[in-house]
C-alpha cells in the first residue's frame, strides 16, 4: 500500500471545531471502559456480562465513605489491596471529603481513579431498601431492547446449491435480538432475552416458537439471610475457578496486578451463550456473622454432536459450544442431551480471612465418548464428573495471598496460588504459581493460565505496577508456562513464554497516549512435511501506539499504530495497521457519533491484528484485521426523548488482495463486506 505513508500524515491532522463541553454520559462511559477491558478477555467471550454490571455499578454507584468490604467487591476494576487501603485510610482520617482525596491513598493514581469515577459516590446516601412488592413494580427501571443486524452481501449459505433447490441455510439472513430487565435498585432483577441468529427459520419450520434461544431470570440480592436468590437462568462461580467458574473471566492484560478472581458467588444471566449457564435454582444465606452457605441445581438440554445409540441411550462425541441451528446437521445437535448440576459452596470470612469448600456432581443424559487421539486423551468422556476443591484468601497490610486446591473424581488434582504485595506507595507486584495435572478433568473450571482449559499445564507468573506520577504508570508482566503432555497441534511436551511491557499517561481526563510491547511464544508442531511432527518456536510480537485526545469540547480523536510479527520455524509473517476514530458528543445535542477509518496491511492470518470497535449498546464488535484493506464504520446515536435511544451503524470493509472472504457456507464473493446494525432502547 504506496500510499500508506500520506494517510498516516491526513490522519495525524487534529480536526478542530468549537462546540461546548459536554457531560460523558453513561453510555460513553461503558464504551470506554470495556474498550479498556477488551484486551484482558478471552476472545471466545461475550462482554454483555460485564456491561451489565458496568450498568447496574453505574444505575447505583458504591458509596466510598459507606462501604465494607462485600460492598467494595462491586468494583471489580480494583484489586484486594486497594480495597483494604480505602478502608485503612477512612478509619485513619475519616470520610472523604472528595473524589480525588483517593490520590493519597497507597495504588490509586488519577488514572485509576477515572477509571472508578463514574461507578462510585462519596456523599449520595441510598436508604437500605424494604422489599415490598408494590414499591419493587413502582420504583424500578424497565429497559427493553430490540436490535436488528445483518450482512448485506449474500453468503453462500443463502444461495441455492442448484437452480431447483433450496439454501442451505433455510432461514433468513438477519439477526434478532430482544431483551427485557427489571431492577430495583441493586436488590431486584428479572427480564428476559431472546435470540435468533442469520439462518436460523423463525416462527417456522425448525423454529415455529419463533426465537431459537430464550432465557429469563429472577435474581434477588441482601434480603435478610438471603446473600443471594437465583431462579431461572444464573451464573456461580468460587474461589480461583480451578472446580467451578462461569461468566466474566479476564486474562492476562494490561491489568497486570488484579489477577486473583473476586466477583464469585450467584450471579445473573442476561447474555446469549445457549451452552455455558445454568439454569434452575440457585441460593446463599448466611449463617451468623462469618458463614454462608451457597446450594444451586440446574437441570437443561444443551447442544451435542450425536455418533450412535446404545442400550436405549444416544451417544454423544462433544458437547457443542456455538449455538448455531441452521444446517440438518446443526439443528440434530440442538439440545440432545441432558444436563444436570447440583452442588454448594460453604464460605468462612472474618478479618481478611477466608475459606471456601466447593463440591458439585454433573451428569449428562447420554453415553460421552470423545474421539480420543494421542493429543486429548486425558480430557473429559465420561457421563458424569464429581469435583471438590477448596480456595483461600488472607489479607494483611500490604500483602493478599490466595489460592485454590481442587481433585476431580479421576484423583487428578489442581492448584494454583498466588500473592498481591504493595511494596511502596508506588510499587506494586503479583507473582502467580499453577500446576494443573495433565488429567485434571473440571468440565466446569475456568481459572488463570494460558490454556483455556485448566489442565495439562504449569507455570510462573510474575506482573509489576510501577507509578511514577499521579499520570504516568508502567505496568509488565512476564509468564513462563510448561505443557507436560501433548496438545492440539502440538505433539510433544513443550514450554513457552508470554512478555509485556506498557506505558500509560494520561495528562487529564481526556488525553490518553499508551504505548504497548508484547511477545509470546507457544510452540506448535513444525509445518515442514516429517515422519514425526515435533514442535517448534511459534512467537508472536506486537508493538502499538495510541492517542486519544480532545480537539474541542463536542470533538475527540483517537489513533492508534500497531505491528505485528510472527515467528513459526522458518516462516516470517508481518502485519500493519492503522485506524483513526472522529467522535462526536454534546450534552445539549440529542445525536452522537463515532467514526472510525482503519487501513491494514497484513501478510496472512497469523500476522492478523485485533481492534475494538464501538457498537450499539450492548452490542460488540472485536474484529481482526487480516490480509491488505481498509475498513470504516459510522456509528450514530439519537436521544428521541427522555426515554428513547436510537442506534444506527454501518461498518464496510474492503479487501485488496483477495476476491472473497469468510469460509465455508459463510464466504462471500467479492472485495466488500459490509454490516449494518439497528437497535432501540426503551425506558420505562
Amino acid at each position: 500500500m504506496r500510499s500508506l505513508p500520506i494517510y498516516i500524515c491526513a490522519l495525524l491532522i487534529p480536526v478542530v471545531v468549537y462546540s461546548r463541553k459536554p457531560d460523558t454520559d453513561k453510555d460513553e462511559w461503558l464504551a470506554r471502559y470495556i474498550e479498556e477491558m477488551a484486551d484482558n478477555l478471552p476472545e471466545e467471550h461475550d462482554p454483555a456480562y460485564l456491561a451489565g454490571e458496568l450498568e447496574t455499578l453505574h444505575m447505583h454507584p458504591v458509596n466510598l465513605n459507606r462501604a465494607g468490604i462485600n460492598e467494595l467487591n462491586r468494583l471489580f476494576m480494583l484489586n484486594e489491596i486497594q480495597r483494604q487501603k480505602l478502608i485503612e485510610h477512612r478509619e485513619r482520617h475519616g470520610r472523604l471529603i472528595s473524589i480525588y482525596e483517593l490520590q493519597a491513598i497507597d495504588g490509586f493514581d488519577t488514572i485509576t481513579i477515572n477509571m472508578i469515577l463514574p461507578f462510585v459516590t462519596i456523599d449520595q446516601q441510598y436508604p437500605r431498601p424494604r422489599f415490598n412488592l408494590q414499591r419493587i413494580l413502582s420504583e424500578g427501571e424497565n429497559v427493553l431492547f430490540l436490535r436488528y443486524s445483518r450482512l448485506l452481501e449474500q453468503q453462500k449459505g443463502f444461495l441455492p446449491v442448484k437452480p431447483d433447490e433450496s439454501t442451505p441455510y433455510p432461514g433468513s439472513p438477519y439477526r434478532l435480538y430482544a431483551r427485557f430487565r427489571h431492577t430495583w435498585y441493586r436488590n431486584i432483577s428479572f427480564g428476559f432475552t431472546a435470540e435468533k441468529d442469520p439462518g436460523e427459520e423463525f416462527f417456522r419450520g425448525s423454529q415455529k416458537q419463533g426465537f431459537d434461544f430464550y432465557s429469563a431470570h429472577l435474581f434477588i440480592r441482601d434480603a435478610g439471610r438471603i446473600r443471594a436468590l437465583a431462579v431461572g437462568d444464573y451464573l456461580a462461580g468460587f474461589g480461583q475457578g480451578l472446580t467451578l467458574w462461569s461468566g466474566l473471566n479476564f486474562g492476562k492484560g494490561t491489568e497486570t496486578i488484579g489477577v486473583r478472581k473476586n466477583q464469585g458467588g450467584l450471579r445473573q444471566y442476561t447474555s446469549v451463550d445457549e451452552n455455558n449457564f445454568l439454569r434452575g435454582i440457585g441460593a446463599t444465606i448466611g449463617i451468623g456473622r462469618n458463614f454462608e452457605i451457597t446450594a444451586f441445581y440446574s437441570n437443561k438440554k444443551r447442544d451435542a454432536s450425536i455418533t450412535g445409540e446404545e442400550n436405549g441411550r444416544i451417544v454423544i462425541s462433544s458437547l457443542q459450544q456455538s449455538g448455531l441451528h441452521r444446517t440438518p446437521r446443526e439443528l440434530e445437535c440442538r439440545k440432545t442431551v441432558r444436563e444436570r448440576i447440583k452442588g454448594s459452596n460453604i464460605r468462612y470470612s472474618s478479618a481478611g480471612l477466608s475459606f471456601g469448600l466447593t463440591a458439585y456432581r454433573m451428569v449428562l443424559d447420554a453415553e460421552y465418548r470423545r474421539n480420543l487421539s494421542f493429543y486429548n486423551q486425558f480430557d473429559f468422556s465420561n457421563n458424569h464428573y464429581n469435583g471438590a476443591g477448596l480456595d483461600f484468601s488472607y489479607l494483611k497490610a500490604n500483602a493478599n495471598i490466595f489460592g485454590e486446591a481442587a481433585m476431580g473424581d479421576n484423583r487428578r488434582m489442581a492448584f494454583i496460588g498466588g500473592i498481591m504485595l504493595s511494596l511502596h506507595s508506588s510499587i506494586s507486584v503479583s507473582l502467580v504459581y499453577r500446576n494443573y495435572q495433565r488429567g485434571y478433568q473440571s468440565p466446569l473450571a475456568s481459572a488463570f493460565g494460558e490454556g483455556s482449559t485448566p489442565s495439562n499445564e504449569s507455570g510462573i507468573y510474575t506482573g509489576a505496577e510501577i507509578r511514577l506520577s499521579p499520570r504516568l504508570r508502567i505496568t509488565a508482566f512476564a509468564d513462563h508456562f510448561r505443557f507436560p503432555w501433548m496438545r492440539y497441534r502440538a505433539y510433544m511436551p513443550s514450554q513457552g513464554f508470554d512478555y509485556l511491557i506498557s506505558l500509560q499517561y494520561q495528562p487529564d481526563r481526556e488525553t490518553t497516549v499508551s504505548a504497548r510491547f508484547r511477545t509470546k511464544n507457544k510452540p506448535l508442531n513444525t509445518s515442514r512435511d516429517v515422519i514425526i511432527p515435533y514442535p517448534e518456536k511459534n512467537q508472536r510480537t506486537q508493538l502499538r501506539l495510541h492517542f486519544g485526545y480532545p480537539v474541542s469540547d463536542s470533538f475527540s480523536c483517537r489513533t492508534r499504530l500497531e505491528a505485528a510479527y510472527h515467528k513459526r520455524g522458518s516462516d516470517r509473517q508481518r502485519g500493519h495497521m492503522i485506524y483513526h476514530d472522529i467522535l462526536y458528543r454534546n450534552a445539549s445535542s440529542p445525536l452522537s457519533l463515532t467514526l472510525r477509518y482503519a487501513l491494514f496491511d497484513t501478510d496472512g492470518f497469523d500476522s492478523r491484528i485485533y481492534a475494538y470497535e464501538h457498537d450499539v449498546l450492548y452490542a460488540f464488535s472485536f474484529p481482526f484485521y487480516s490480509d491488505k484493506g481498509m475498513r470504516t464504520y459510522i456509528l450514530v446515536r439519537y436521544r428521541a426523548g427522555r426515554n428513547t435511544d436510537i442506534y444506527a451503524r454501518i461498518a464496510r470493509t474492503v479487501y485488496i488482495n483477495r476476491d472473497s472472504s469468510g469460509s465455508g457456507l459463510d464466504t462471500v464473493e467479492g472485495k466488500r463486506r459490509t454490516e449494518i446494525k439497528a437497535q432501540v432502547r426503551y425506558r420505562f
